[in-house]
């Protein structure tokens, strides 16, 4: 990965990924940041890709768990978005309410910072 570490870059409102937040995660160790997204990028690749082809009958607590798992990770890193959405979807599932518009979101959240993820690393 190659990153911008400019604070510029870093703190740059339109990144789905807060960098600022990451570096103090990681105590500025720029080689913990680059293994932290790509655990991040896989993670969220996998449970982003479960969540779209679990069959919509799927049990509501294994959604819930995904999307848990995924807030977590999310907030680490600083894609606070796809927390965001995680949590929404989270909340939703565990009530046994399956929202189009929760399922979108995430959807969109992920897309957007897996995007970001794959600019960064260009």
């Amino acid at each position: 990965m190659s990153l911008a570490h400019d604070e510029q870059n870093r703190s740059a409102p339109s990144c789905p990924i807060d960098l600022v937040h990451l570096s103090r995660q990681t105590m500025g160790d720029r080689a913990l940041e680059h293994e932290v997204l790509a655990l991040f990028e896989r993670q969220a690749s996998h449970i982003g890709g479960k969540l779209t082809t679990l069959e919509t009958g799927a049990d509501h607590v294994v959604r819930a768990d995904l999307a848990h798992k995924l807030k977590g990770s999310a907030r680490a890193v600083g894609a606070f978005a796809v927390a965001k959405a995680a949590e929404n979807y989270e909340h939703s599932a565990r009530a046994g309410l399956m929202r189009a518009m929760d399922s979108r979101q995430l959807q969109e959240a992920l897309a957007e910072a897996l995007g970001a993820l794959r600019e960064l690393n260009g």
